[in-house]
C-alpha cells in the first residue's frame, strides 16, 4: 500500500483518531508537524482543491472561534497569508498521497484511492472538543 502523509497538530486528539482508523485499515503512515512545516502559499493551495475558502478553516482555532477572523470575508489569498503566518488556522488533518492532496478526514480524492472506510455514524473530522460544523454551513 502507499504511504500517506499525514500533517497533524501535535497532541490534537482527533488526529489521533483518525490515524487509528488508518493504520487498522492497513495504511502506512508519514506523520509531519503541520504547526512546524515550512509553508508556502504554493504548497498550501493544493490541498484544499475546490473547497469553499471559508472551509479551509480549522473551526478550533481560537482567532475563528471568537470572530476576529472573518473567514467568510477572506480571499485565497489572505487565507493562504494568515495560514502560514499562523498554522493553527488550517484545517486539519492535511493529506498526501503521491500528486493527491486534501485537507479535512472526509470523503476525498486521498482517503478514496487509499481505500479508506469511513462510518458515516462516527464523526472523525469534527473536534472531539466542541465543533461540530463546517464555518460555511456544510458538512465537515
Amino acid at each position: 500500500m502507499l504511504a500517506l502523509v499525514f500533517y497533524e497538530k501535535p497532541g490534537c486528539v482527533g488526529n489521533r483518531l483518525q490515524k487509528d482508523l488508518l493504520t487498522k485499515q492497513g495504511v502506512e503512515l508519514e506523520v509531519r508537524n503541520l504547526l512546524q512545516t515550512a509553508w508556502t502559499p504554493e504548497s498550501l493551495m493544493p490541498f484544499f482543491g475546490e473547497m469553499a475558502v471559508c472551509d479551509w478553516f480549522n473551526l478550533s482555532a481560537p482567532t475563528v472561534k471568537s470572530g476576529a477572523i472573518r473567514v467568510h470575508d477572506c480571499s485565497q489569498e489572505e487565507a493562504l497569508a494568515m495560514m502560514i503566518d499562523d498554522p493553527i488556522l488550517i484545517r486539519r488533518p492535511l493529506l498526501q498521497c503521491l500528486d493527491l492532496r486534501q485537507s479535512g478526514f472526509v470523503k476525498g480524492p486521498v482517503l478514496d484511492a487509499l481505500g479508506v472506510r469511513i462510518d458515516e455514524t462516527d464523526d472523525l473530522q469534527s473536534c472531539p472538543m466542541g465543533e461540530t460544523e463546517t464555518v460555511c454551513g456544510a458538512s465537515p
